[in-house]
């Protein structure tokens, strides 16, 4: 009988080992010039392997990268995509542990209580989890909610526990990287302002995202199409054509944006949708033009009988509410009354 996976600790969302080859796209996936991902990854490097040497510095580093910025500019994918590569290059020193950290588990209504959950994730949670492998990397995506701004928290509006859980996150980090100092802390915020200033100050690099560029629309277009061309090969024509066009109806948006075109380029047409081999350009410049959403005009929709006219008779059930699950599979079954 297969053993039961062991429950994860209290506001540990998952642990992973790395590198593992299945994480490897997380890195590729985001288009960002090489000076940003070569300064994150010697950050992230310096802690990892040199931690315990720098701690003996009077400007103790505290191991800990903020990413910054709009939604959907890759954030938390780059956080996890950093974790692999870091583990590549530490691998022949052993693995690297990523624990990504649920920061909306921690706020209670009992009074003081997320104060002793932060405190308890950070002196006994992660010092245990370091424990078990050389080196660790904690990805807390929406930090904003877990080192809240005390200046801007009311504390008429809001509860002292929310003080309170912020003094604690900034003495357990305070904590970790003088008795962890090889642990890394990756973070990431939409609301970099939200953010407490003494926890932003401990931060060895605050790195800004912005809005991609032309340049970079195009990439992540390029990329798209390619990574679809792999599936559907007959697409492979896409990814040798022009894209100036569509890149320009892109202008503004963001990653995440850009990368769904593709899909929404797919859903455009019913026949695309049954077969994306026959994706076409004008498919993705009209789904930019809509910005992947939808146009409310035109004609009225035919009915379902009309759009799928050929479906057997014998694939389709008899009166199938949910009642139970004895005729789901079984077409045309009469349930016994």
């Amino acid at each position: 009988m297969p053993s039961t996976p062991a429950a994860l600790p209290p506001g540990v969302l998952s642990l992973h080992v790395l590198p593992a080859d299945h994480h490897d796209k997380d890195w590729d996936a985001i288009v960002v010039p090489r000076a940003v991902k070569e300064r994150l990854l010697s950050q992230a490097l310096l802690t990892l392997r040199h931690g315990r040497k720098l701690s003996q510095l009077a400007g103790l580093p505290h191991g800990l990268i903020v990413l910054a910025g709009p939604p959907g500019t890759g954030k938390t994918t780059l956080a996890r995509g950093l974790a692999q590569v870091a583990a590549l290059a530490l691998a022949r020193e052993g693995a690297t542990t990523l624990v990504e950290i649920n920061p909306h588990a921690f706020p209670s209504d009992m009074l003081g209580e997320s104060q002793r959950n932060i405190m308890r994730l950070l002196q006994e949670t992660i010092p245990e989890i370091a424990a078990r492998r050389p080196h660790t990397v904690v990805l807390i995506d929406e930090v904003e909610s877990f080192a809240v701004r005390r200046t801007s928290a009311s504390f008429e509006t809001n509860p002292v526990d929310v003080h309170r859980a912020t003094d604690a996150v900034m003495l357990g980090i305070d904590e970790i990287a003088r008795k962890l100092p090889a642990v890394l802390f990756v973070t990431t915020t939409n609301f970099v302002d939200a953010i407490d200033d003494a926890f932003l100050s401990r931060a060895d690099l605050v790195m800004h995202f912005a809005l991609p560029s032309a340049e970079t629309i195009a990439r992540i277009l390029q990329h798209s199409l390619e990574e679809l061309a792999v599936q559907f090969p007959q697409l492979k024509p896409l990814t040798q054509g022009q894209i100036e066009e569509i890149t320009a109806l892109c202008d503004g948006w963001n990653g995440r944006q850009v990368r769904k075109l593709v899909l929404a380029a797919m859903a455009q047409r019913l026949e695309v949708a049954k077969d994306p081999g026959l994706l076409t350009f004008d498919d993705l410049r009209e789904a930019a033009r809509k910005r992947g959403g939808v146009e409310w005009a035109g004609d009225a929709a035919p009915s379902s009988r009309e759009l799928f006219p050929d479906v057997p008779a014998e694939l389709k059930h008899d009166h199938d509410h949910g009642h139970g699950h004895e005729h789901e599979h079984h077409p045309k079954t009469r349930r016994i009354r």
